[in-house]
C-alpha cells in the first residue's frame, strides 16, 4: 500500500505541473539583489533598485555588510539567512501604541496588469527575534496609482492579499520564511505593488512574544517583519496558484525549519551528501528554495558518482500522523515529500535506478532537537527528507 501510495503520489507530480513557475516575474528586483549602492544604514530601501517607501517612515534593506545593523545573517532585529539571493527588506507592520511608525515597501511594475485577468501574488516574510510584538494583516496591495507622502503615516487602504491566503492570522513564524501567497483578479491598470499592513491599529489584532533567549538582540516595542522574494505572475486559463492548489489547512503550523551545513573540501561525497536535510511546512510536501538549493547540490555529488546510489528517508511529524487519522489529506506526508524529492533529483537528470525509497513516519527524532526549542519549532525540525549516499 506505501508503494502504491508513492507511486500514485509521483505520477501525480510528473502530470499536475503550474505554468506561472514559467512565467514573467512581473516585479522588478523581487528578492533585492540589485544594488545601486551598498546601504551604510537603516532605512535605505531605496539603495535596492526600484524599491521605495512610500512614507516617511523608511524600510530597511538588509546586505552582506561591515555594518552590524543591516548585515546578514545577523542584524539589529534578529537572525535570518536570505530566502532568495543574499539581501532582503524590513519592514514595521505594527507598534504597540504607534510608539514605532509603521514602513512599507512599494516598487512599479514592469507592466500595468490587464482587466479581469489573474495574477499569482506571493512574497516571503519572517517575524524578527527582535520584535515584542506579532500582528495580523501583514499584507500587499496592487494599485493603479503609487502611494506617496513624506509623513510617517499608516496608510489605510483594503489588502489585495493577506497572510494565511486571506484568514488573516496572526503571523507569529519566527526563525525561517513564511510565503505569503493569493490569487489577485485585476480590475485593469494596476501599476505598482506595496506591502505592509493597511488596516488601523484598532481593526489590527496582536499578541505579545516571549524573547528569545538565544538571540542578543534588544527587543522593540514593534511587529518587525523581513521581507524577500516578492513576485507577480500572470495565471494562464486554467492555471492556479500553487499556493491555493495546495489544500493542507494552515491552522497547524507554517514553520518551515532551515539550517546552513557547512560543507568543506576535505570531506567525501558520502559524507557532503548524508549531511543535508530538506525540510517542509506541516501537512505539505512543497520544496522550498533552500530545499531545491539542497537538492541541486545532491544531485551534482551524484553525477560525480555515476555508480553510486542515493536513499531518500521520509519523515513527518507525529501531529500529521495524528491529523491524518480524520483527513486523509495529511496521510503518509513521509511518503509525499519523497514523492516530490525523487522528481525533483530526476528532473535533474539522476536516474530512477539509482533512487532507494524508504518512508520512516514519526519513528525517527531529529537528532537537532534541543530541550529549550518550543512544540512547534520540534514539529517543524521533524518535518523533513534526509539522505544515505551510497557508492
Amino acid at each position: 500500500m506505501r508503494n502504491l501510495i508513492l507511486s500514485i503520489t509521483l505520477g501525480m507530480l510528473s502530470v499536475f505541473t503550474f505554468a506561472q513557475d514559467d512565467a514573467q516575474n512581473l516585479v522588478p528586483n523581487g528578492s533585492f539583489e540589485s544594488v545601486e549602492k551598498k546601504p551604510k544604514r537603516l532605512g535605505k530601501i531605496e539603495s535596492a533598485t526600484g524599491w521605495v517607501s512610500p512614507t516617511g517612515s523608511r524600510a530597511d534593506l538588509f546586505v552582506s555588510s561591515k555594518m552590524p545593523e543591516i548585515d546578514v545573517p545577523l542584524n539589529i532585529y534578529g537572525k535570518e539567512v536570505a530566502k532568495e539571493g543574499e539581501n532582503y527588506a524590513g519592514i514595521v507592520a505594527y507598534s504597540y501604541g504607534d510608539k514605532l511608525k509603521r514602513s512599507y515597501l512599494m516598487i512599479k511594475l514592469e507592466s500595468p496588469l490587464k482587466k479581469g485577468m489573474r495574477y499569482c501574488v506571493k512574497y516571503n516574510a519572517s517575524l524578527s527575534e527582535a520584535s515584542k510584538y506579532a500582528s495580523n494583516n501583514v499584507g500587499a496591495k496592487l494599485s493603479k496609482k503609487a502611494f506617496g507622502t513624506d509623513s510617517k503615516l499608516s496608510i489605510i487602504e483594503d489588502a489585495s492579499i493577506l497572510h494565511f491566503n486571506n484568514d488573516n492570522k496572526i503571523f507569529s513564524a519566527r526563525y525561517n520564511w513564511t510565503e505569503v501567497c493569493g490569487m489577485f483578479r485585476s480590475e485593469g491598470g494596476e501599476k505598482f505593488i506595496t506591502i505592509g499592513n493597511f488596516s488601523s491599529n484598532d481593526d489590527t489584532k496582536s499578541e505579545r512574544m516571549k524573547k528569545d533567549t538565544k538571540v542578543k538582540v534588544a527587543q522593540i516595542v514593534a511587529a518587525y517583519y523581513y521581507i524577500d522574494d516578492v513576485s507577480v505572475k500572470l495565471l494562464a486559463e486554467g492555471d492556479v496558484c500553487d499556493c491555493l492548489a495546495d489544500e493542507g489547512n494552515d491552522e497547524y503550523s507554517t514553520l518551515i525549519y532551515q539550517r546552513v551545513v557547512n560543507v568543506t573540501d576535505d570531506m567525501s561525497s558520502n559524507e557532503k551528501v548524508n549531511m543535508q536535510k530538506v525540510f517542509f511546512a506541516f501537512g505539505k510536501s512543497k520544496l522550498t528554495t533552500q530545499g531545491q538549493t539542497t537538492l541541486n547540490f545532491i544531485a551534482e555529488q551524484l553525477q560525480a558518482n555515476p555508480e553510486a546510489k542515493i536513499e531518500l528517508l521520509g519523515h513527518n511529524n507525529q501531529m500529521e500522523d495524528s491529523v491524518g487519522v480524520t483527513n486523509a489529506y495529511y496521510a503518509d506526508m513521509d511518503s509525499k515529500r519523497i514523492g516530490t524529492v525523487m522528481k525533483y533529483l530526476m528532473s535533474k537528470g539522476i536516474a530512477e535506478s539509482s533512487i532507494i525509497v524508504s518512508m520512516k513516519g514519526d519513528s525517527i527524532k531529529n537528532e537537532e532537537l534541543l530541550e529549550e526549542d518550543d512544540a512547534e519549532l520540534k514539529m517543524a525540525k521533524n518535518r523533513r527528507v534526509t539522505f544515505k549516499f551510497r557508492d
